[in-house]
């Protein structure tokens, strides 16, 4: 299968401490690849170096040819990559409208693009002029990854989105990727709760003390559950 994107061997640390060590991870065209590991595995800081907020050291992280660890960290969104981090981190004083604009400025979109993140997530059309800041938990995730996507993204990162949200909340986040991933666009998904998303994963890989340690499909997994247990500790 084609490659949306590529990490190659990376190394990246805070200050002198090393997080990340040799990780190796590819994102197929078009899939949903889920990340599981513990708190402090090296997940969050994995999409962080895609990303270019941390820095690789060594190795290399490759899209469409490009060496993208080798760009400022402005320059990511421009090759088509969008980040939803962990905690949304939305601007708060903003109305929905005022944040999905700042999205659609990455990349210099329009309109056209605004309606088509809208009709994915339709409440928010209701919520337009409201301030984020005043938004539910789960209309606050849809926001974040509303405004994401207004860069028209054909790599989507999303670090823990089922975070703190409702059943039905989560269902619809589960809607949104699927729908994404009907679309073309490629996932890296960063999870805590197995159950939440391994209906809408194509691969999972398990990450733990900075290194992947182990890659497979969905199938697979389900006819080796004590890999859940080993590496994220939940049965």
């Amino acid at each position: 299968m084609e490659q949306a994107l590529a990490i190659q061997s990376i190394n990246c640390f805070y200050d002198e401490v090393q997080v990340l060590h040799d990780l190796s991870l590819d994102l197929s065209r078009g899939e949903v690849h889920c990340l599981f590991g513990r708190n402090g595995a090296g997940k969050t800081t994995t999409l962080k170096a895609i990303m270019g907020l941390v820095r690789v050291r060594s190795g290399k992280i490759v899209k469409d040819g490009v060496e993208i660890s080798k760009l400022p960290a402005h320059e990511i969104a421009k090759h088509a990559i969008a980040y939803v981090p962990q905690g949304r981190r939305l601007f708060g004083e903003l109305t929905v409208a005022e944040n999905l604009q700042i999205g659609l400025l990455a990349r210099n979109k329009g309109e056209e693009t605004r309606e088509r993140v809208l009709n994915l997530f339709p409440l928010l059309r209701e919520r337009l002029n409201q301030r984020s800041s005043t938004l539910s938990g789960g209309e606050q995730q849809m926001l974040a990854m509303a405004r994401a996507l207004c860069v028209e993204p054909d790599v989507l990162l999303l670090d823990e989105p089922t975070e703190g949200l409702m059943p039905s909340m989560i269902a619809r986040i589960r809607e949104a990727v699927t729908a994404l991933h009907e679309q073309g666009v490629s996932t890296i998904l960063v999870e805590q709760r197995v159950d939440a998303v391994l209906e809408i994963a194509s691969r999972v890989s398990f990450v733990e003390n900075g290194r992947v340690k182990a890659t497979m499909g969905v199938e697979d997994l389900r006819a080796e559950p004590e890999l859940v247990r080993k590496y994220v500790g939940v049965g």
